[in-house]
């Protein structure tokens, strides 16, 4: 029995998803599967070289080396998030480089004008994703062994700082829930693991424990449990390797939080897990192998946003076709747009502005390709984002 077979058997033989959370609150019972974009078709590619549904457009705020409202915008553009900077707001960027890496910032007026551009976090190592807090501060993950996590403050005036007790491994991305108080963290390793950060006072990143999530290593479906990791120092022994009952993701990439629920990718397998943190359990909302009708139209998963109106999905593609997708609540999954001929290229980055009018994203390595990263476009798309209640 092959994959494919094996995993579809699995989920169908459990009654797949049934979560209290957003995406699926809806009775959602399976994985999502391809259907018609709530968007509709995706039109010829405009003046910047994106394809987008109509009634969306799209622009360029920043290129690689080159200047935005007088600041040169860095290599490599990755995560990314967006905060409310009093009528207008501010959107963060990664710079996934080695020794020199760090985030810049963007601040924009209320009428989408750009005001200024500015570095929040320098001298760090291939700073990959992160994550917002709802205190309204920037977590910059290091994605190299022993890596980092960089608290920063978007509208600057304050240095970045360490935040080690978060633990020391190849982070990707993290997701705050207020709820529980908790910061999930994920690990790009082939054999990484989900994490959670309990700090000893919510908002306070300093000190606190570090979990790892446990549960059989083939389960996709199910309760699981966290245990502490006995050194999150990572030397000389792993984070990911000190728990045996750990249990292990194909390497770990976005996440995202909403409403009693944290989504995570996994892009060796083309994963979108879905953890129910009331429940305390485990379930697949997308997996490109269980796509039962025609050919899967996400690969090459990587970071995941939500969109503030409607609690949509956005997950972007390294490698694939160079698309984000949208996943629906009602368990659609669909291209939402597509950046032809940057095939050497991947999206990074995608967040919503605070009102969830304007998507913000980027090509790290753009229509070079460079691996360097010297080609990196930011974009923003405008347009008629669906609102739900």
């Amino acid at each position: 029995m092959d994959r494919r077979t094996l995993l579809r058997a699995t989920v169908v033989g459990v009654g797949g998803a049934a979560f209290s959370g957003a995406l699926w609150g809806q009775a959602f019972g399976a994985v999502a599967q391809p259907g018609p974009s709530p968007y509709g078709d995706l039109r010829a590619a405009d003046a910047n070289g994106v394809e987008l549904p109509a009634g969306f457009t799209s622009r360029v705020i920043a290129r690689s080396g080159q200047r935005v409202a007088g600041y040169t915008w860095h290599p490599a553009p990755d995560g990314g998030a967006c905060f409310p900077d009093g009528s207008g707001w501010i959107y963060v960027s990664n710079s996934e480089v080695p020794l020199v890496g760090g985030a810049s910032a963007v601040r924009f007026a209320a009428d989408g004008s750009i005001t200024s551009a500015y570095r929040i976090l320098s001298r760090s190592n291939v700073n990959c994703a992160g994550g917002a807090t709802p205190w309204g501060t920037w977590l910059s993950c290091e994605e190299v062994p022993l890596g980092r996590v960089f608290e920063t403050w978007p509208a600057g005036g304050r240095s970045a700082e360490e935040r080690t007790r978060m633990g020391r491994f190849k982070h990707e991305a993290a997701a705050c829930d207020p709820v529980r108080q908790v910061v999930y963290l994920t690990e790009d390793e082939g054999d990484g693991c989900f994490y959670r950060f309990l700090p000893d006072t919510w908002g306070d990143l300093r000190t606190g424990r570090l979990q790892v999530l446990c549960a059989p290593a083939a389960q996709v479906t199910g309760p699981v449990t966290w245990q502490d990791i006995p050194d999150r120092d990572g030397f000389p022994i792993a984070t990911r390797k000190q728990v045996s009952a750990a249990k292990h993701f194909d390497g770990g990439e976005g996440c995202w939080y909403d409403r009693g629920v944290c989504y995570f990718t996994t892009k060796g397998d083309n994963r979108v897990w879905a953890y129910d943190a009331a429940a305390s359990s485990l379930d697949l909302a997308y997996d490109d192998s269980l796509v039962t009708g025609g050919t899967a139209p996400l690969t090459g998963v990587d970071n995941i946003t939500g969109a503030p109106t409607s609690r949509d999905l956005f997950v972007a593609e390294d490698g694939g076709n160079m698309e984000i997708n949208v996943i629906t609540g009602e368990g659609v999954v669909a291209p939402f747009l597509r950046l032809p001929g940057q095939s050497s290229s991947e999206i990074t980055g995608p967040a919503f502005s605070p009102d969830g009018s304007r998507l913000y994203f980027s090509s790290q390595r753009g229509t070079s390709g460079s691996s360097a990263g010297t080609g990196g476009i930011t974009y923003e798309v405008t347009g008629p984002f669906r609102v739900r209640p």
